[in-house]
Order: C-alpha cells, then structure tokens, then sequence
C-alpha cells in the first residue's frame, strides 16, 4: 500500500518554482497563502494571485505567418485574415519570442467561415497543445491556455482538424496564476445518504488529488481483459486503480438482440481484488426510435428520438420507456450496492459534443433527463453507492451543483501527444463555482506525468479507452503503440506520483473525515 504524501507539498513546490520566473510574480503571489494582512476573524483571505490583460499581449498577424496546404491571406475593411483550413494539409505556422520562461497563453483571433462550431489542431514547436476552438461569424477568442515555454523563438502552429475559420491573429500573453486552493476539495457527496464505502472512497480520492493521479483502463473484458493483460505484462504486474466499464449491454434493447452483460460481475471482481470500478453508458435506444444499427443508436444518425419532446411531456410513450431503460441499469446497480460496491457512475457523457442522442435536443432537455436520471437512481431506487461524474464537456450542459460530485473531460489529442492538455483542464475549472475534483474521464494515448505537474494540471485520475489506444487487437494481448509508446506507459505505471491498483490502500477501512 502507498503511503498518502503530505497533501500536495510534493507536487506544488516544483509549480510555485516555476511561477516564481513569471514576468511580474513574487513570493505572495505563488500559493503560499499569506498575503501579510489578516481579516477580522483571524483567518488569511488567501493569495493575490497575478493576473495579465490581453492589452497587455504580444500581437502576431496571422498574414504575417507561413502557410500551407490551402490556407491564403485575404483582406476585409482593412484587416488582413488567413482563410482555409478545409483540408488535411492546410496549416498556419507563427514564430514567436519570449523573454522569460513561464507559463503562456496563445489565443487565435478568429471566427467561423459559416459561423457553425469550429475545432483545429494548435501544437508549439512540434507538439500538439490542444485545439483552438471558436462559433459565430464575429471574431472571438480561441484560447489555449497556460503552455510552459522557454526564453528564445519557438514555432506555433495551427493545423486543420474541423476547419473552415478565417483567422486573423495570434495574442500571446503571460498566464495568470492558478489558485491554490483549487485541489482543495472537501470530501461530501451530493448524495447526503450515500454508503459508507462510497464515501471512504470518495475521502480517498480527496485526499490524494492535486498530490497524485490514479491509472485507469476501460476493458469490456474486465480484469483479465486483452488491455489489462497487455500494460501487465508490458509493466512486469501492474493493473490500473480504476477498471473502466460500460452498461451498454444492460438496456432493454440491447439485450433484446441478444447481447449479454458481464460487467457488473467484472465490477465485483475488480473491487474484490482491491479496485475501483468506474461505468458509462452507452444507451441505445428503445426499438420505437431505431432507424440504423440497433448496436450503435446511442449515435444520433441511428435514431430519430426527440429528447425536447419527450421531456416537454409531447412524448408520453417515450418517458416511460427511457424511464424503464434506467430501471434496467437500476437492478444492476443495485446488485452492486449489495455487494458495498462504490461506483464512479458517468452517464450521459460527451452531450455537448452532439453526436450522442442525448446530447441531439440541446442542454437544457439533456439537463431535465440528467436530473431525472439521479432522482430515479437515487431518490426512487434508493442507490446510494454512486459518485455522480458529470461529463458534459460544456458549461452551458452543467445540471447543478447538487447533482454532480465530480467532473470528467474526456480528449483524445492523437498519436503520441503526452501534453497534459491543460487548456482543458482549466476550462472545466470553469464550468462552476463550486469547487470539484477534475478528472480525465476517457484518453486516447496517456499524457506526461511530469508535464502535469510541471503545468498545475493534476486530473485527479485517467482512464484510456480500450482496443486500439493499448491493443493490436481484441485477441491478443500484445501492446499497439500507436498511440502510446512503450516507454511512456512504462515510465506513467511506474511513476511515483501515478497510482496503480497494488499501490490503492483498504477503501473498505480508509478512514473517514474525523476517524
């Protein structure tokens, strides 16, 4: 069993080092927490954290740039722009200066071609940071934030992934300073009534956030699945923390045509051997609103159910059969909860991304089912083994406070991309002003640990996805590097500061807040 580190000291004194090279930053400014003045009652009012305008940034024009592919500088009213980024090739290449090491933000000025959602690639001297996000035929930020740069030049680049934007500058800035106190996270449970093993799970995971990151792995297969075998073997006999799996083949339908479900068995198997089980779901559809591959009508395109109007109470027929589907899921919960199985539930993930059939009706029908989905589990089936991830991925999807205990961001930045993606992380800082744990809840190839640290953006845990992002294929348990190379998974299992399921302490006796 690892031994719980002095709460965060080991990964933020490297951080505060870095922050301290700032253009502008002292002492009072790193996260100490003395700020030299006391309030009345006697307790600090924290630190004066160091914040930069945009008027204060360095300006790049766009025109000014390389470019490539299919991309060409045009000019509106006086203002030149570079329009493309249609096609695989299409790039927009800068070169910038810094003064001084430290953290940076980059933001393209830019705007929609056809003013609809717009996503492209952005990598710094070769590796890629994120994606430049932007919607609306006005010229708005498209930020990346916070990306750890060196003294001297050093290439930014901006690739076509969805494109079709017109972009006219690049604004790069000193990043402001990160609060300290965001790994600060009390460890209460939405659920008031939730189990005693939820909750020791739950101060488990409080207690190590900020300080270490706990390895995950969804296999369909469970604990002997092909990905779990293939990190063992390549690890010399490291599982990860968290066993990652699905309730697809729970829900009516699906078991309907005859697919059967294992995973709540693989879940009993995995907290028995010391685990943590963590479940979405994929939730095909009633056969009512099938129009494709019955397997794949979670996918919008296979269904034409209208989540507006069955929530507005136009589909009376619909309602009660996604509220039985959720009864389904319900009983295999429920064995779980019988078991004293805590579950990392995320249901309803990735809505903001539209392509998912909940997600197709816009926020605010998906947040009426949400919230119907935890009232049925928790309030009517009395489930209160659940720890609520939300994994919207946008701040106007959020339910509420009271029905999220933790966030996920699910990113897939591609092949051999170890950036911890920190724009992200920051940007589900954003999504509330409650404090929450953040965590990676689905990754393509796994990320640097040491970078993370590096960068303030410790995901409290990851869980990769199965098949290809570990495996050749389903067969045989040989690791693909396609995504993730040897070496990487190696030094991520091994490293001090990533938790592995050998390393877990007894969740079953972890103490509580006051024991």
């Amino acid at each position: 069993m690892r031994r719980i580190h002095l709460k965060r000291l080991d990964c933020i004194l490297p951080v505060l080092a870095l922050l301290l090279a700032l253009p502008g930053c002292n002492g009072a400014g790193t996260g100490t927490g003395q700020t030299g003045s006391e309030t009345e009652a006697g307790t600090s009012p924290g630190p004066e954290l160091k914040t930069y305008s945009w008027d204060e940034a360095i300006v790049y024009e766009a025109e000014e740039g390389t470019l490539r592919g299919g991309t060409s500088a045009k000019e509106e009213g006086g203002i030149g722009y570079v329009e493309g980024f249609s096609r695989e090739e299409d790039e927009l290449e800068l070169a910038i200066h810094i003064e001084e090491n430290g953290f940076y933000d980059l933001n393209f000025v830019s705007r929609s071609a056809d003013g609809g959602y717009k996503e492209n690639y952005v990598a710094v001297d070769g590796e890629r940071m994120g994606t430049a996000a932007v919607e609306g035929k006005e010229y708005t930020d498209s930020l990346i934030s916070r990306v750890y740069l060196e003294t001297g030049d050093h290439t930014v680049k901006l690739s076509s992934y969805w494109g079709w934007i017109q972009v006219d500058s690049l604004k790069v800035k000193p990043s402001d300073e990160l609060d300290p106190g965001r790994f600060d996270i009390e460890p209460v449970l939405v659920n008031q009534n939730a189990t005693e093993n939820t909750r020791r799970l739950m101060a488990y995971l409080c207690d190590v956030y900020g300080t270490d990151i706990l390895s995950g792995q969804y296999c369909d297969t469970g604990m002997f699945g092909t990905e779990n075998a293939a990190i063992w073997k390549t690890t010399e006999g490291k599982y990860p923390a968290i066993l990652g799996l699905d309730m697809s083949n729970y829900t009516p339908v699906s078991a309907a045509h005859g697919a059967e479900g294992h995973a709540t068995e693989y879940a009993l198997e995995y907290w028995d051997k010391g685990g943590i089980v963590t479940f979405c779901w994929h939730w095909t559809t009633p056969d009512k609103y099938i129009t494709g591959n019955w397997y794949s009508t979670f996918y919008k395109e296979h269904t034409n159910i209208d989540l507006a109007r069955i929530m507005s109470g136009q589909d009376q027929e619909g309602y009660d059969l996604l509220v039985a589907d959720i009864d389904a899921i319900a009983e295999q919960l429920q064995i779980l909860q019988e078991a004293d199985v805590p579950v990392l539930w995320r249901p309803l993930h990735e809505a903001g991304g539209g392509w998912f059939w909940w997600g197709n009706a816009g926020a605010d029908a998906y947040k009426q089912l949400y919230v119907l989905m935890y009232d049925r589990l928790v309030n009517h089936h009395g489930l209160n083994n659940l720890i609520w991830v939300w994994n919207g991925q946008d701040k106007d999807w959020y339910p509420g406070d009271e029905y999220v205990d933790i966030i996920g961001e699910d990113i897939y930045p591609g092949e051999h991309v170890y950036t911890p993606q920190t724009s992200k992380y920051l940007e589900a800082l954003e999504y509330t002003d409650a404090k929450k744990m953040i965590i990676l809840s689905e990754n393509g190839c796994l990320f640097d640990p040491d970078l993370a640290i590096r960068d303030g953006s410790m995901w409290g845990s990851f869980c990769t996805w199965g098949g290809e992002f570990v495996i050749k294929n389903k067969q045989l348990y040989i690791l693909s590097e396609q995504y993730t190379e040897e070496d990487m998974l190696k030094k991520v299992y091994e490293h001090e500061h990533v938790i592995t399921r050998d390393e877990l302490p007894d969740l079953k006796s972890y103490p509580l807040p006051g024991e």
